[in-house]
């Protein structure tokens, strides 16, 4: 009898914590060639003949093969959409507009086709067809009330993650931040290696870093438990080899475009940190795109992430890599103070890199002279 009660009281109890119930992508394909099936993907969801399917996909595939492999029937709609620029609230709205204006029936699809420029811009144009005001109304956490439209994501360069979370970032009139839901995520993703077949040297090495910086902050942070943890280490792995060591081009476009999947799924669970953070004060006040942005504030972090720095410098010198420097050298004091007013206003990235108490840990002063360098 003894032993039994003393059985019992080693029993834990349940206690009443609220545990994130994210989304995952519900259908993912994989494979060499696998973009030759999005036809027969899409037409299961197809409402009627009346109801397009629109593809927002990069304009530096207009008049290549890939338009011919398009299965554009009934009404789709092909807009070729430029990815010079990271995608805006207003933009966004602006599409909203046009597909609501061209068409009476409302569509059974919108397919995002290139980077993560492409594809958070059809995410936020999914989830606006049905919900009210403007994309800027809803960037934040957790503010968008109605499901989002059959939304299709096919990357065209690896790096970013974007296929796979639950943000869709955009520059506002007042911030750069991203529209965080539940109904971001994509209800289909095809992931087709030699789609990213010709992507620059510079670009592919800028993205991929966007991946590896991903994991760095991932593994690093607060937030890190075994589930961030399991993928994390996967896709640092991948990006290891891919950046490191002496892969075939099809090895490598393979192996990166798993560690983006992975990288994605590591966030999703936990957070970033100080060089994302930092990067989006980059992206609005000098519009420096989301992937050089990283690296550019990443290379001056040894504070932070010593290890991770003195690698990404490996890999960068293995490649070839030369960033800019000097873009924030003449910027006057309303510029630098924009800066970092917009990176500190990223708290759950604040806390995940420092902790609950980050606010004593960095400082205005700390940001700028990280700034100056760049």
């Amino acid at each position: 009898m003894n032993e039994k009660k003393e059985i019992e009281t080693q029993t834990p109890t349940h206690q009443t914590r609220a545990f994130k119930n994210f989304p995952m992508v519900p259908r993912v394909v994989f494979g060499k060639g696998s973009f030759n099936q999005l036809g027969s993907i899409l037409m299961p969801r197809r409402k009627n003949a009346d109801a397009p399917m629109i593809f927002l996909v990069d304009d530096v595939f207009e008049g290549t093969d890939l338009v011919n492999r398009l299965p554009l029937i009934f009404q789709d709609k092909l807009i070729f959409i430029s990815a010079d620029e990271e995608p805006k609230t207003d933009q966004v709205d602006a599409l909203v507009q046009q597909i609501q204006e061209e068409y009476s029936e409302a569509p059974s699809g919108i397919i995002g086709i290139g980077g993560g420029t492409l594809l958070d811009l059809s995410k936020a144009v999914s989830i606006m067809l049905n919900n009210q005001g403007s994309a800027a109304d809803y960037q934040g956490w957790d503010l968008v009330r109605r499901p989002a439209y059959y939304h299709v994501g096919i990357p065209t360069i690896s790096g970013t993650g974007a296929e796979v979370s639950r943000t869709t970032v955009l520059s506002g009139p007042k911030r750069k931040l991203g529209i965080n839901s539940d109904y971001s995520t994509f209800d289909q993703v095809l992931l087709d290696p030699d789609l990213t077949i010709g992507v620059p040297k510079d670009q592919w090495f800028y993205t991929g870093m966007d991946c590896y910086i991903h994991c760095i902050e991932s593994l690093s942070g607060t937030f890190l438990n075994a589930f961030s943890q399991s993928y994390g280490e996967i896709s640092l792995q991948l990006c290891r080899e891919v950046f490191l060591d002496a892969l075939t081009p099809e090895e490598s476009r393979d192996k990166l475009m798993m560690a983006s999947w992975h990288g994605g799924m590591s966030i999703a669970y936990s957070q970033v940190g100080v060089a994302h953070a930092m990067s989006y004060g980059l992206s609005f006040v000098l519009g420096v795109k989301h992937g050089i942005g990283n690296c550019l504030v990443f290379q001056h972090l040894e504070k932070f992430y010593p290890e991770g720095v003195a690698e990404f410098h490996r890999m960068k010198q293995k490649h070839g890599i030369s960033l800019p420097h000097g873009l924030c050298a003449a910027l006057n004091d309303y510029e630098m103070d924009r800066m970092i007013d917009i990176s500190l206003g990223m708290t759950p990235l604040w806390e995940n890199a420092l902790g609950s108490n980050w606010k004593e840990r960095i400082s205005r002063e700390q940001l700028e002279e990280i700034y100056r360098k760049i």
